[in-house]
């Protein structure tokens, strides 16, 4: 399926990114206090980061991706669980029925849709009282390695921007008039991976990748020279940041 973010080129590279924060996620699924064998629809599964964290959970877990490269890595690490079916969908049009699930979730994919359309579509499929979730992992911008790469992308990018994925999600929910209070948790999780692949993982930056245009060799190139300066591994700190809310009646 083709949608205005084409992740075909970067599917692969999506496998070397880090799983959310356990953390968040038990945080999150505390005050949900859903039964083992709920029902559970992951938009934009992408790879299936967070729909095998879910389907580890004891939830039977709908994950719907539009793309065809992603959904085929995430059917492939997935193929052995019996509580994880995939479907071709967006955000937007997840043509799963109406009142089906206890919790939608969107693993950093949330900002790639139109928000007001998708938290419509969210509460078309939830059930009574069900729960939407959206979720990134934002790297620690503090950190010293971390700030050193982003100054090296404002060098190439001075007007470089995240877009809404860095933002607080709580106006657009409440604007939707369609949950009720919004809950936000966060929580840490650091990823150790080699050079190579962080490199690889930075390839798969689509946002990094549409601001820099015939520019992204270049960033692309700076930054694994100074990656390579760290040797063969590094430790990259992220928060996991979760926004909740119910469904109203």
């Amino acid at each position: 399926m083709k949608t205005s973010w084409d992740y075909s080129s970067l599917a692969a590279a999506y496998l070397k990114r880090p799983d959310y924060a356990d953390t968040a996620i038990e945080a999150m699924l505390e005050p949900m206090a859903l039964a083992p064998g709920s029902l559970v629809c992951d938009v934009g599964a992408g790879v299936a980061h967070l729909t095998l964290m879910l389907a580890d959970k004891g939830f039977k877990v709908t994950a719907v991706e539009p793309n065809d490269q992603m959904r085929q890595l995430g059917m492939q690490r997935t193929q052995a669980l019996p509580n994880v079916h995939w479907h071709e969908g967006t955000g937007e049009q997840t043509d799963q029925p109406e009142g089906q699930f206890a919790l939608v979730t969107f693993g950093s994919s949330f900002n790639v849709t139109d928000r007001p359309k998708a938290l419509l579509e969210s509460a078309r499929i939830l059930q009574s009282r069900g729960w939407f979730a959206c979720m990134w992992n934002h790297r620690d911008l503090k950190d010293p390695l971390q700030a050193d790469l982003e100054a090296i992308i404002r060098q190439h990018i001075p007007d470089y921007g995240y877009g809404t994925r860095r933002e607080d999600q709580t106006e657009p929910i409440r604007k939707s008039g369609l949950f009720g209070e919004i809950q936000f948790v966060q929580g840490r999780i650091v990823h150790q991976q080699r050079i190579e692949d962080c490199v690889t993982a930075w390839r798969s930056h689509a946002t990094l990748m549409r601001q820099a245009g015939e520019r992204f060799d270049t960033v692309i190139a700076a930054l694994e020279a100074r990656l390579q300066a760290e040797g063969e591994m590094i430790q990259i700190p992220y928060d996991t940041r979760i926004w909740f809310a119910q469904k109203l009646a």
